[in-house]
Order: structure tokens, then sequence, then C-alpha cells
């Protein structure tokens, strides 16, 4: 991995901590932003799915660059291999189902 470097970010929006991998995180153009660019998703080479990945490239398909508000930012980390994603409830840290389940199985 040497002189790609990559970030596992984690942050909060909409009552929610989002953890992403990107290759790039600067200070944004915007006051008070953080700059998070370059999203990481799996390639697709295994045949399990996981529904959190499949969510969270949908939701930012379309993305270049996110720009954070630096209270959203609970941490950023330079890390050596990327890990699951995941999507937490804010308050109870609980991974969020990311597809709907029926009313029964609540």
């Amino acid at each position: 991995m040497q002189g790609k470097k990559l970030y596992k970010v984690t942050f909060l929006s909409q009552g929610k901590s989002y953890e992403l991998y990107a290759r790039h995180v600067a200070s944004s153009a915007l006051w008070g932003f953080t700059e998070v660019g370059g999203l990481v998703f799996e390639e697709g080479t295994t045949r399990v799915v996981d529904p959190t990945e499949e969510r969270l490239r949908e939701e930012f398909k379309d993305t270049r660059t996110l720009h954070l508000p630096m209270q959203a930012i609970v941490r950023i980390e330079e890390v050596e291999r990327r890990g699951p994603l995941s999507i937490r409830d804010a308050v109870s840290g609980e991974k969020v189902t990311p597809f709907p389940l029926p009313p029964h199985a609540k």
C-alpha cells in the first residue's frame, strides 16, 4: 500500500454513525468543513453481498467529495487496510439494519 494512503472516517449524520474509507482527507475550502474524497468500496470480487456495503455504495454513488462539518466528525484514522463498512445508531451504537424488516420480525 505504499504511496496510497487510506483513511477510515467515522462521522455522524441524521442520527447515525457512518464508517467509510477514503483516499483523500483535507481541510475544505469551505470554512468549518473537512473534505473527504476518493471513497473506497469493495470491488465486487466476492460472491457474498454485504448489504451495508451495497447501501453505502448506492447512497454515495455520485459523490466525488464529501464536505463534512468538523463537528460531525468523530475520528479519522490512517489505516493499513480496508475493513468492513458500518452504519450504527449514534446513541446506542447498535448496527443499523440496512434493509427493511417485515413488521412481524421486530
